[in-house]
């Protein structure tokens, strides 16, 4: 069983609508950082999965919100992988602050694809197992 990977984002003006709340697709973005980062810190970056023809694309995602960050609030986003298969993989996220106050939990699967034929592909195997070895 894996520990919960931790990603920080300090919520910037860019981030918030006119009340200096997180505008909701901001959300979203925090949630796919930290699942690239989730994959960096796994020895897997992205650019170099794009150049031997793969990638994942999110294929869905649950958020439930649960309360508004604000400006300047540091944020936590927590990913850990759920299920693996062949094709997809399956995160668990969500987004705290520093004192463990949940704002949004998300669902998120992702999908391996060739990009060059821009159909699913089998998830390559040196990928599929560090999945493996991290999942819950």
């Amino acid at each position: 069983m894996s520990d919960k990977f931790f990603f920080s984002v300090r919520v910037y003006y860019e981030d918030t609508d006119a009340g200096g709340v997180v505008y909701n697709a901001n959300y979203v973005k925090f949630l796919e950082r930290a699942r690239t980062e989730w994959l960096r810190a796994h020895g897997v970056k992205q650019s170099e999965l794009l150049e031997k023809g793969f990638g994942f694309v999110v294929a869905s995602m649950q958020v439930d919100f649960k309360r508004s960050a604000k400006l300047d609030d540091l944020l936590l986003v927590s990913s850990t992988i759920k299920e693996v298969k062949s094709a997809s993989a399956v995160f668990a996220q969500e987004i705290t602050d520093e004192e463990g106050n949940v704002y949004i939990r998300a669902v998120t699967k992702i999908a391996c694809v060739d990009v060059n034929r821009k159909r699913p592909s089998v998830i390559p195997q040196d990928i599929k197992e560090v999945f493996l070895s991290e999942c819950d």
